[in-house]
């Protein structure tokens, strides 16, 4: 079975969302494990490498979903809108890819990390 879970930070940042909200981007956000095996996401999902992990990136509508592909499943590590100030520093002014440049950014990583403590159990 293939599962989506989310961390206790990703999880408290949806429930943040009008229900309505959540419905729409969790509708969108279909991922299966072969999506992920095709390069490094193909072009559904963005991808950042840090070391011997890879993160990956789903745009829908005006968030982002960064999370990690697990034996099981996925792990949503965060979930951000587009318009935070986090989301305009690494994005404003780039001079390479955004995900090259996300995947270079130590505040990115600190960022992420913090959506990694825990697994919500449900």
């Amino acid at each position: 079975m293939f599962q989506i879970i989310f961390s206790d930070m990703s999880a408290a940042e949806m429930a943040r969302l009008p229900k309505p909200l959540q419905l729409e981007i969790m509708s969108e956000f279909q991922v299966m494990p072969e999506d992920l095996d095709f390069g490094e996401g193909g072009e559904k999902f963005g991808a950042l490498r840090r070391g011997s992990e890879t993160f990956y990136r789903f745009r829908t509508r005006d968030y982002r979903i960064y999370f990690q592909k697990t034996d099981g499943g996925v792990v949503v590590r965060r979930v951000l809108h587009r318009n935070t100030l986090q989301d305009f520093l690494f994005r404003a002014n780039l001079p390479v890819g955004e995900d090259e440049a996300l995947q270079d950014s130590a505040a990115f990583w600190k960022l992420i990390d913090e959506g990694a403590g825990s697994r919500r159990k449900d």
